[in-house]
């Protein structure tokens, strides 16, 4: 029952998209025949390193959505601090509701089941703007972001050129 209601709301969220498109992204079904797998395309958002660039992602939506967050991995190279290197991104909003175990989170700022695509691509792309170094997935880029911005500035360049090129 859960999984048709949640069938449900995805097609309408893809029909309120494909109707109103949202600056700064593109959503899609993977497979026609899969509501849950959709095939994302965020656009870097203008006046910042990703400006320019095209990145491709995944959002895998779990059958009780929206009582729980989908999962969002990004297919096209990008260096940032919270994106883990196999691409999955790591912000408060997508992570399952309620207290959270480590402590880093409030319970307000994980998932709730207002939260519609949108709301989690426009806070991806705020992602993008402003970085969060304090609780990175990437402690690498983190680090970089910290203490070497201009290296940090020429991996993220080189992962906008690499997206143009795939188009």
């Amino acid at each position: 029952m859960a999984s048709s209601q949640a069938a449900l709301l995805l097609q309408k969220q893809l029909k309120d998209l494909n109707r109103h498109p949202v600056d700064g992204f593109s959503a899609g079904l993977i497979d026609e025949n899969n509501v849950f797998e959709w095939s994302i395309t965020i656009i870097g958002p203008p006046e910042t390193l990703f400006d320019g660039g095209f990145f491709n992602a995944t959002m895998s939506f779990p059958q009780d959505y929206p009582n729980n967050p989908p999962t969002v991995k990004f297919t096209t190279e990008i260096w940032h601090p919270n994106v883990y290197e196999d691409g999955r991104v790591c912000i408060s909003i997508l992570h399952p509701p309620g207290d959270d175990p480590n402590f880093y989170e409030l319970a307000s700022e994980r998932w709730t089941p207002v939260h519609t695509v949108e709301s989690i691509m426009l806070s991806i792309i705020s992602m993008l703007t402003s970085p969060n170094d304090e609780s990175p997935a990437n402690v690498d880029a983190a680090k970089e972001w910290r203490d070497n911005r201009a290296e940090f500035v020429k991996k993220v360049k080189r992962c906008v050129r690499r997206s143009q090129e795939m188009l």
